[in-house]
């Protein structure tokens, strides 16, 4: 397996896909397939999204319309789904770390293409949403625009071409297996950042494998680093989750020694299809005993191998009781590392008590002391 090897060859230029790598498009399908089936009297449940990353559309449609066995053809599918989703473009928010990585490279002069399996006219839609994001890019390219898309290597090929670069100086960053098999097959390097948890297994011609780009080291390519990075901790723009604490699965006191005023994930499930898993920090706000700082996990917990993704804040203040049902605010305001697994139930304890120390120490800095001042977490309703 090569993905996380020691050395990287050094590049010169970067190519990104759009869908899933750059926008977070897969909250999208969803809320478009569940309208859309209802005429045909089916119920979209994600189960096909895996088969349908990272191809052509016409392709995912013919996965679609074969799997939900539908009385259409799969041009007949397209022409009445594309105009629903062309009305949804403006929505599509960017994944955590684009923005930054797009104006890092742009601010540091790499050249950037942008490769994606949409048709130009669709790639051009959704990035005239994110400001500064169309000028970024020296070389931006639909799938329509080559012979064939992903797999194929055609349109990294035909990127690099146009950045008058090398392709084994070229890094692809990639969402999908299709991606990631065009780009190795174009002869770059390839990072790979699944969009779908838990397929990691999936990705083993990747030349590196991330959770998120709020992940990416530039520096293993010969790429400027980022210099954001603050005492272990990565500042991000906060945002905010609260509901009455729940009882979870009785391992945190119990089995970590490590108490976590457990959160529902009902009504944040579109919110949390935002944010990669990992270990996230900020405050905390009890509604009847005060501010408190706080570490977070959010994800699957692959030592426990949760089936749901999952919050679990951790207030770094030792309670003498319990507070189930009490209304609990948090603003999450810094990422320190991404979800990994652990080979022992020791290595565990004790990388979340080092969290919790990176967590503790950061939170008196004034970049993130001032949002203890957020008044969310002084708000009597939620």
């Amino acid at each position: 397996m090569s993905v996380a090897s020691s050395l990287k060859k050094l590049v010169s230029g970067v190519i990104l896909d759009l869908d899933g790598t750059l926008l977070n498009t897969d909250a999208l399908v969803g809320g478009v397939m569940k309208v859309f089936l209802v005429k045909y009297g089916k119920q979209w449940d994600g189960r096909e999204v895996h088969k349908i990353v990272g191809k052509t559309p016409i392709e995912a449609s013919a996965v679609v319309v074969q799997e939900y066995g539908l009385p259409c053809s799969t041009e007949e599918f397209m022409s009445e789904i594309t105009p629903m989703f062309s009305d949804q473009w403006c929505k599509v928010k960017a994944l955590p770390g684009a923005c930054r990585l797009i104006k890092h490279l742009s601010d540091h002069k790499v050249p950037m293409a942008l490769a994606s399996n949409s048709p130009k006219a669709n790639v051009d839609a959704k990035i005239n949403f994110h400001q500064g994001w169309k000028e970024s890019f020296s070389v931006i390219i639909g799938g329509d625009e080559v012979r064939a898309g992903k797999p194929s290597p055609d349109i990294f090929l035909e990127a690099a071409n146009r950045l008058n670069i090398e392709p084994s100086c070229c890094l692809v960053i990639e969402d999908s297996v299709p991606g990631v098999t065009g780009g190795k097959a174009a002869g770059m390097q390839v990072v790979a950042v699944p969009s779908i948890p838990k397929q990691a297994d999936l990705f083993t011609a990747a030349d590196d494998l991330i959770n998120s780009l709020l992940d990416l080291h530039p520096e293993k390519w010969g790429l400027p680093p980022f210099e954001d990075w603050i005492e272990g901790t990565l500042p991000i723009e906060p945002w905010h989750i609260g509901g009455p604490v729940i009882k979870g699965y009785g391992r945190g006191s119990k089995v970590l020694g490590i108490p976590t005023a457990n959160l529902s994930t009902e009504g944040y499930s579109d919110l949390l299809s935002q944010y990669p898993s990992g270990v996230y920090f900020g405050w905390a706000g009890l509604s009847t005993r005060g501010i408190y700082k706080m570490a977070m996990s959010v994800g699957w917990n692959p030592y426990f191998n949760n089936t749901e993704k999952t919050i679990e804040p951790w207030l770094l203040h030792e309670f003498k009781e319990d507070f189930y049902g009490e209304d609990l605010r948090l603003v999450i305001v810094g990422y320190i590392r991404p979800e990994a697994n652990f080979s022992t139930l020791e290595s565990l304890i004790a990388k979340i008590h080092e969290d919790g120390r990176v967590a503790e120490k950061a939170l008196d800095l004034p970049l993130y002391s001032k949002y203890k001042d957020d008044p969310f977490l002084r708000s009597s309703s939620l």
